[in-house]
């Protein structure tokens, strides 16, 4: 299917483009030196995808920093050069395992080892395959997300002869790619290791079994099949795959792959990938390889220890925007991905959204939220952090919105769900995050003698304040916790948000007060002073 096509870049930015620093534009810069070098007048980017299970927070990351490179590339070409997007699923690859999340494992079990896209639909047959299902899921899964891209399935590629050129190159090559592999295999390995997984005649499943010859000339493969009978088949048709490694190679040869990126993990099997595609005539793709994420105690996060977020998850409580602008912040450092991470995200793609009204060319092909949204941010503003919302719904126990647009219409007149739809959607996440994320682990504590007196004072300071902006009731709050001798002052602040919101940390105090009320926070610290809150405890 053929995408639709690309936005249309502003020409404005074409100049500030030749010189910006942000990171997409210093990989699209290897490729349009790549393009100068081979003459070819495509860039064609491509993203892997394997569909033995469903599309993950990861295959977000991978298609939107691929997305941003792209853009990139557009702006230094001046959208001279046409681009591709592929994103290629091996679904022809073996079912190796029956996945968690099928109705009917028992149903499976005599698919196992068999390509994906021979493995029945376990979901109710809507596809032809378990394949297919994934596949599907992957597709909408991208254009939930409105990316720009070709699918590919390695099933339709083997099968229709795109590959069939590499593939007759592969078994005339096939010492060389020996010579590649095997130092990289233990002894045992060695022994049956072959680059060519026949689909057996017999059972349908994918054999990992050596091979007895391989003719270039004929292009065919013999070897035992599972009943221990002699076969040759044609290397062609989709009659054989290869093994995952050389199939990176042979892909990026046959179908002219300019950029690639991929994870960390990855990062040792480059070489062989490169070699394999050189082998096989072909000009190994820009490389660009990211850092995994690790979990809140630094884990690295893995989908079999579930220790992760998953993209449902974050979705549940802030927008692709805000978990974008979290892709495309320094893809080279490993980096915490957990819930606690999700409100700074939040707030920062609001204030670079925010920035960029006010920049000039070059400073905003610089911002985050030029590469989040393709040269095209939104003008959209919300005059409420996501933290501070957060605060109000603790202090105030909201089960909905609607509590929530009380506070924020009584200190911003006109300002409605219908005048800020973006404020109405940042309300709903945070009832959604407080309620599910931080209600649960608030610990609200006593205050020390020291601690009562100063909010004491500060309860009785606030007398008549009323119409005070947040930074003047800020600075009121820093001279109660001077006059009380908190050295550093972080520490009356934070006594402020243990004691008051059972939370070690907060938005500014001033703009919490202003916003959730004078009279509201006096009696928040009476409660407070009282013991009531302690109750509140989850």
């Amino acid at each position: 299917m053929t995408p639709a096509p690309l936005p249309p870049l502003d020409p404005a930015f074409y100049d500030a483009a030749q010189t910006a620093r942000a990171w997409p534009f210093e990989e699209a810069r290897k490729l349009v030196r790549r393009l100068e070098r081979t003459g070819k007048t495509e860039a064609l980017f491509e993203t892997g995808y394997g569909p033995s299970g469903l599309p993950h927070i990861g295959t977000f990351g991978e298609v939107a920093r691929t997305t941003m490179v792209r853009t990139a590339f557009r702006l230094l070409t001046r959208d001279q050069v046409p681009t591709r997007l592929l994103c290629f699923s091996d679904d022809m690859d073996g079912m190796r395992k029956i996945p968690d999340n099928v109705p009917d494992r028992a149903f499976l079990e005599p698919h196992l080892h068999k390509p994906l896209t021979s493995v029945p639909d376990p979901f109710g047959g809507e596809y032809p395959s378990f394949g297919d299902h994934n596949n599907a899921m992957l597709r909408r899964f991208l254009d939930t997300f409105g990316f720009n891209y070709e699918f590919a399935s390695a099933t339709q590629y083997y099968k229709s002869g795109k590959f069939d050129a590499a593939l007759l190159r592969a078994a005339e090559k096939y010492d060389e790619i020996m010579a590649v592999m095997l130092p990289t295999l233990g002894a045992e390995r060695q022994a049956t290791y072959s680059p060519f997984l026949p689909i057996s005649p017999m059972s349908g499943r994918v054999l990992y079994v050596p091979m007895k010859d391989v003719n270039a000339a004929a292009g065919t493969i013999t070897f035992a099949d599972e009943d221990g009978t002699d076969v040759t088949l044609p290397v062609t048709g989709g009659h054989v795959k290869l093994q995952w490694k050389p199939d990176f190679g042979m892909r990026w040869s046959a179908l002219g792959v300019d950029f690639e990126m991929f994870g960390k993990d990855h990062q040792t099997n480059a070489p062989i990938y490169d070699r394999i595609c050189e082998i096989l005539g072909g000009r190994a793709p820009e490389h660009y390889v990211y850092e995994l994420f690790l979990d809140e105690v630094g884990q690295k996060i893995s989908k079999s220890k579930g220790n992760g977020i998953t993209i449902d998850e974050w979705l549940a409580y802030a927008s692709p925007e805000s978990l974008a602008l979290y892709m495309f912040q320094k893809p080279r450092v490993a980096k915490r991905l957990y819930f606690d991470v999700i409100p700074r995200a939040v707030d920062e793609y609001y204030q670079h959204v925010a920035a960029y009204q006010e920049q000039d060319a070059a400073a905003r092909v610089e911002n985050p939220a030029f590469h989040i949204h393709a040269g095209h941010p939104p003008a959209a503003t919300t005059p409420v952090s996501f933290a501070l919302l957060l605060n109000i719904v603790s202090a105030s126990n909201a089960h909905d919105t609607d509590v929530l647009w009380g506070f924020i219409t009584r200190h911003y007149p006109g300002v409605t769900a219908q005048s800020h739809p973006e404020l109405d959607k940042l309300a709903g996440y945070a009832v959604r995050y407080f309620n599910d994320r931080v209600k649960p682990t608030k610990r609200f504590r006593a205050p020390t003698d020291k601690e009562r007196a100063a909010l004491q004072q500060l309860h009785d300071d606030l007398v008549g304040k009323d119409d005070w902006s947040a930074e003047d009731l800020q600075n009121l709050i820093y001279e109660v916790g001077k006059a009380h001798h908190f050295e550093p002052l972080r520490a009356w602040f934070a006594a402020i948000y243990e004691v008051l919101l059972g939370a070690d940390q907060g938005p500014r105090f001033g703009s919490f007060v202003a916003l959730y009320g004078v009279a509201e926070t006096r009696r928040l610290i009476v409660d407070a002073l009282a013991g009531k809150l302690l109750g509140q405890a989850a």
